[in-house]
């Protein structure tokens, strides 16, 4: 029989009692007794209200399978059956026209196109791989994968195979930054001068043909480790070492050309784990809060190697002024709840009932976020003071209402700003993965 620990008339499984109390609440400000008082207002007070959409669901769902039998062998009337869904109220009429304004979102949400991961966060080594994925080799991109034409054979380094990711990459800088009258395949050296870069080539020094590009660098200005071009809001990023191996052959030194890649990745709570019990939310909620926290790591062997995987950290640079500033070193993460059909014995209510997963997930993963919340200097996942929350299959206007309503309540539990927390509706099942081909096209378009 699993051990628990009575709390407001909840019943809350020992592994999870001790990762909120000994874990997750020590540095949110919020006192066990908050905590387990909020958690109980949502279970007993949201929870019957949580089974009467889903009740309406199954409603629902007996009428129009009811419909379909009884037309069995017929020729479909869409006509007829918008009608009919119309009249059960599965359909609903059209709203009026309005307008919104969300405040506080960061930059990767609300003006940066780029590609998004989604991994479960039961994984720490592919939580950890999503929001390191904000930045990614091209050269590595390009040689490991089919993007030109074909994939790498077995076996050692590829010299040809190489010098083609080379040419690749250079002429892809030339299509999305290009230098003006010169390629930068042709570069000998790149340097910073009056605030512009500048490109040593056959004729001469070039500058960008649009010196907008051009973002910042590293290193000195005479001779940068690194340039950072801007395209879209999407960076890219020069490295240039002529000690690398590949530096070393490089005309101009370039060890490597970075793609800001996956802007954002949702951390699953939901379809991509299989959490059935108080050991396993633990262990999704655990890592979410070394997420949150940049704590997070994980013991990796790989290629005969053993080494310790963590987070990144921002990247640190100057701008064409010469003033020092940062870039994120990681995605901006989002933590995707489960939606409103599920329980889990985690937790049960004063009736011996299952909590529903959704209210769980909903109380514990906003407070774990407040670790990111309260950090004073470091690498924050959020700069707006913002929460962002996934919520799959929403069943109409109802469940989403409900979906704020359940926020709503857990903002006044914990004390937060109304509106601190974002939510995200996902409407129907997609995996959004970051790959090549949405690198480049995000840093082209």
């Amino acid at each position: 029989m699993t051990d628990r620990i009575e709390l407001h008339g909840l019943k809350v499984a020992r592994p999870l009692h001790e990762l909120i109390e000994r874990e997750a609440l020590p540095g949110t400000g919020v006192t066990p007794e908050r905590f387990w008082k909020g958690l109980s207002d949502l279970v007993h007070g949201l929870g019957p209200k949580n089974r009467a959409l889903l009740a309406r669901r199954d409603e629902l769902q007996s009428k129009i399978d009811a419909w379909h039998l009884a037309r069995k062998g017929k020729a479909h009337d869409q006509a007829a059956y918008t009608a009919f869904l119309a009249e059960i109220g599965y359909l609903v009429p059209q709203g009026g026209e309005f307008s919104i304004e969300t405040a506080h979102v960061d930059p990767e949400i609300a003006t940066i196109p780029g590609p998004q991961l989604v991994v479960p966060v039961m994984n720490a080594r592919y939580a950890l791989n999503a929001a390191n994925a904000r930045w990614g080799s091209l050269y590595d991109a390009l040689y490991g994968t089919d993007a030109m034409g074909d994939a790498p054979a077995p076996g050692g380094y590829d010299a040809q195979r190489g010098a083609r990711v080379i040419a690749w990459a250079k002429s892809f800088l030339d299509e999305v930054v290009p230098l003006a009258g010169c390629s930068h395949s042709r570069v000998t050296r790149y340097a910073v001068s009056g605030g512009r870069l500048l490109a040593d080539g056959p004729h001469g020094a070039v500058p960008l043909a649009e010196p907008g590009f051009f973002a910042g660098y590293r290193g000195p200005a005479d001779a940068p480790a690194a340039i950072l071009l801007a395209h879209h809001r999407m960076h890219i990023e020069i490295l240039i070492d002529r000690t690398h191996r590949i530096g070393a052959h490089d005309g101009a030194g370039v060890a490597d050309v970075l793609l800001e890649a996956a802007v954002t990745a949702i951390m699953d709570c939901e379809d991509s784990v299989a959490a059935v019990d108080a050991e396993d939310k633990a262990l999704a909620y655990r890592n979410w809060l070394g997420l949150m926290k940049g704590d997070l790591s994980e013991d990796v062997a790989k290629g005969g190697k053993s080494f310790v995987r963590t987070l990144n950290a921002d990247r640190e640079y100057r701008s064409p002024r010469g003033e020092a500033f940062t870039l994120k070193g990681r995605a901006l993460m989002l933590v995707r709840n489960v939606g409103h059909l599920m329980t889990n014995p985690a937790v049960l209510d004063r009736e011996g009932n299952e909590a529903f997963e959704g209210l769980l997930d909903a109380m514990c993963t906003v407070t774990i976020a407040m670790h990111d919340l309260a950090k004073k200097g470091g690498a924050r996942n959020s700069t707006q003071a913002s929460i962002y929350i996934v919520k799959p299959k929403m069943h109409g206007p109802e469940e989403v209402l409900f979906a704020d309503e359940i926020f709503t309540q857990v903002e006044r539990s914990l004390g937060l700003p109304a509106n601190t927390v974002k939510i995200g509706i996902m409407d129907e099942e997609r995996r959004t993965t970051v790959n090549l081909a949405e690198c480049i096209r995000a840093a082209k378009h």
